[in-house]
């Protein structure tokens, strides 16, 4: 299976200049490859594909010669990007491509690394072709010839590198026993059957006033102006904070919960649908959800264990003796009148969750 490795780096000033330069000349490319695209299809009523974008390349970089300091395959794979926002138009699962400005052009890829002769040789440092080898904080350990792809990217005032790996799956006996289910909510961040309790961080909430102080003052500034550049990397800043402490929090906590257990049941929620009650949404985006069972999946996968996402309907409004216990989201407690069980609805939830995942895997 495929994960990823990312890194921060530490480049000079210049290879920063020199990365921000192929940054630029990427963002140019792009650009100029979507509007062949559009240009093409006006004209003929026909399309472009990557093949025949590939086959221009030769003849646009003659014509532009700052290009000889980008390595050939990174503007391959540019044009790719433009490829891929295509397919992903016509499949309906996004907009019609746009053009990019340098707030949306953040990253370029090295498809194909030599990662055991070159881009590890140093230690601490990766290589990077046509910028050198660059300060690279290794904070865990890799098999450099398991990585395949490289991408640089600009985020928060920060470049990292993120290195695609393939990686072997854990085998691992599953004992039956040692399953779980997980009911997320906003009250607690998730609450397991065996009535473990997951606080909710809530970091964008606690950062708010900040970030709005920081977004007043950005508004404030003259479009074009340094000073409105200096309050834009300020509040890009903040917001890669935010994004970095939720990270964390979700890595560690999945990975604890894929570590104690051998088989891992969560509902599997149609998040989209749920965030367009702006009651909640900024709320269900702060705790990240989605990212957490994607998290819990994939290490899941990673380790050997069992991951199965169950049906949500009726879980929060069922009690464990089988009755109808209907109750809106401000009631926190379950009270059955059928059976006269009390108990917390998020624990209920859990437990019912591990059970319908049981008896899914028992069919």
């Amino acid at each position: 299976m495929q994960i990823v490795y990312r890194f921060e780096m530490r480049p000079t000033k210049e290879q920063q200049k020199k990365m921000f330069h192929t940054l630029k000349l990427c963002r140019k490319l792009y650009n100029w490859s979507l509007s062949e695209r559009q240009r093409v299809y006006k004209e003929t009523g026909q399309g472009l594909t990557y093949n025949k974008q590939q086959n221009m390349l030769p003849g646009y970089t003659k014509e532009h010669l700052e290009y000889k300091q980008v390595h050939s395959q990174v503007m391959q794979d540019t044009l790719r990007r433009v490829d891929f926002a295509y397919q992903r138009f016509f499949a309906k699962e996004a907009g019609y491509p746009r053009f990019k400005n340098r707030d949306h052009y953040t990253s370029f890829t090295y498809p194909q690394v030599d990662a055991v002769k070159k881009t590890f040789s140093k230690p601490g440092k990766i290589y990077l072709s046509k910028i050198g080898f660059v300060k690279m904080t290794t904070h865990r350990e890799f098999d450099a010839s398991q990585i395949s792809r490289v991408n640089i990217k600009y985020h928060g005032g920060k470049w990292y590198a993120n290195l695609t790996a393939e990686v072997e799956v854990l085998e691992n006996l599953i004992d039956s026993t040692k399953s779980i289910g997980i009911d997320v909510g906003l009250e607690h961040f998730a609450v397991l059957s065996d009535s473990t309790e997951i606080g909710t961080p809530k970091y964008y909430r606690k950062s708010e006033r900040k970030l709005a102080k920081q977004q007043r003052r950005l508004s404030r500034k003259k479009k074009g102006s340094n000073n409105r550049g200096k309050a834009k990397t300020k509040v890009a800043k903040l917001h890669a904070k935010i994004t970095n402490q939720r990270k964390d929090f979700l890595h560690k906590a999945s990975l604890d919960v894929v570590q104690s257990h051998d088989i891992v049941f969560m509902e599997d929620l149609k998040i989209k649908n749920m965030v367009k009650n702006h009651y909640l949404a900024k709320s269900i985006h702060d705790a990240s959800w989605g990212t957490f069972r994607n998290f819990v999946e994939y290490k899941c996968h990673r380790y050997g264990k069992i991951f199965l996402p169950v049906p949500p309907h009726g879980t929060s409004q069922t009690c464990l003796c089988g009755a109808n216990v209907p109750k809106d989201l401000s009631v926190r407690v379950h009270r059955c009148p059928a059976c006269g069980m009390v108990m917390p609805r998020d624990l209920v939830s859990a437990i019912l969750i591990e059970r319908r995942g049981l008896e899914m895997l028992a069919a």
